[in-house]
């Protein structure tokens, strides 16, 4: 029996909510080997890597996202197990993190009034409207959450999420050169740095680096987003927008 041609096998898929999935799987793949040939360079990141050959792949065959999600959405919705997850290296550091918890306390929250107030300062000084002030005020959150913040505070959530992906990806990018140049060399506090600035993306950036690294960028990650809900809606109402 003559094996079936790469065209049919396309044709197969496209009509199929395998198709989503397959071509996810088979993205992160080929970026994940790309970064491991680059020696692990962050300019390589798989999931930017990934995002973009996702991309420019439906923009040529004329795939609309829906149909693309109706495969994709498996991998959506292992998110939540993978999140639950974290837990297990978080509770393999619970030692440390017990001597840390005060000044893992005040870094993240800082850092949630930081990335707000600069975000939302930047835009005002720049000429942005309110509404792109709000967007961009809970851009450092995971975002589900982030998109339900904006919304609460006039924001507009599809925005909001462009900034998070965009948000995260610099994160993920450029936050482990930066902590070279300023010579950190604690796990734990770039895990904390990485979790706060970059969410999901950055987090899975730390676990590249160290299981360390990871466990307090996860725990930085939730953390920062409880704290992103509470600290935004009432820091709109104390610069009066």
């Amino acid at each position: 029996m003559d094996e079936p041609a790469i065209g049919d096998i396309w044709v197969y898929l496209s009509a199929s909510p395998l198709m989503g999935l397959t071509i996810t799987l088979v993205a992160y793949g080929l970026a994940y080997r790309v970064y491991l040939k680059s020696n692990a360079s962050p300019l390589v990141n798989p999931v930017v890597t990934s995002v973009v050959m996702l991309i420019a792949l439906l923009m040529a065959t004329g795939t609309s996202y829906d149909d693309y999600f109706e495969g994709g959405q498996f991998v959506h919705f292992l998110l939540g197990p993978a999140t639950v997850a974290l837990a297990v290296p978080l509770y393999e550091q619970l030692s440390r993190l017990r001597a840390l918890w005060l000044p893992v306390t005040i870094s993240i929250f800082s850092g949630v009034v930081i990335a707000a107030g600069s975000s939302i300062g930047l835009a005002r000084l720049l000429g942005g409207s309110v509404e792109i002030q709000m967007s961009l005020a809970p851009k450092s959150a995971t975002a589900p959450v982030a998109m339900g913040i904006s919304e609460t505070i006039g924001g507009i959530p599809s925005l909001t999420a462009v900034l998070v992906v965009v948000t995260g990806i610099v994160g993920a990018v450029t936050g482990t050169k930066l902590f070279e140049w300023m010579r950190i060399k604690d796990d734990s506090v770039k895990g904390i740095a990485m979790g706060v600035a970059a969410h999901g993306i950055g987090t899975a950036r730390a676990f590249q680096v160290s299981n360390q690294m990871g466990a307090f960028s996860g725990l930085a990650m939730a953390l920062s987003a409880f704290a992103t809900a509470l600290l935004v809606p009432w820091l709109v109402d104390l610069i009066g927008i």
